[in-house]
């Protein structure tokens, strides 16, 4: 039966990343601010590793990846790795040392995503365009702030999937 609980607790959570990326992906469905979009999947894979196991919080964090990498179309396994390693972390941190709360998402989303942003400015930008300031102050920063404000929906989220789906006591 715990096992069963798992099952469909990570189906929602992989149902969750595929409707997170159709919503940032159809145009014009999330407001522009500054000219860019948020990045649903960073806070909603680092929020499932806060609730889950090191493995599959990596496994989540490498799905998650794939589908940036898809559609904020950089290479290919960039984003899989990075968030893979980041989940991991978050995952077995939250374990061992926080008490997982709204306080901690946050300051979890602060750093983790505050990497993701500058690893795509520094290998995907920085050494291929001229104006990486520019290109840094008005495009990845806004998109980090943007996508900081989703970290306590999401958290909020994948809390109540994470304990509504939790197998019951005996």
């Amino acid at each position: 039966m715990r096992d069963f609980h798992r099952i469909i607790r990570y189906l929602a959570y992989t149902l969750e990343l595929l409707v997170l990326f159709m919503l940032q992906e159809i145009p014009g469905l999330l407001p522009q601010i500054f000219g860019v979009r948020p990045v649903l999947l960073l806070p909603a894979v680092l929020t499932i590793a806060l609730f889950e196991e090191d493995l599959p919080a990596m496994a989540f964090g490498i799905v998650g990846g794939l589908f940036c990498d898809f559609g904020l179309s950089g290479v290919l396994g960039f984003h899989a790795l990075f968030l893979a390693v980041l989940c991991y972390l978050v995952s077995h941190i939250s374990r061992t040392f926080f008490q997982i709360n709204l306080l901690t998402a946050l300051v979890t989303g602060f750093w983790t995503i505050a990497l993701v942003v500058l690893a795509q400015w520094f290998f995907l930008y920085y050494f291929s365009y001229s104006y990486p300031g520019y290109a840094f102050t008005h495009h990845y920063l806004p998109k980090y702030c943007y996508t900081m404000l989703f970290v306590p929906l999401l958290y909020l989220l994948n809390r109540a999937l994470s304990q509504a789906l939790q197998p019951p006591e005996r």
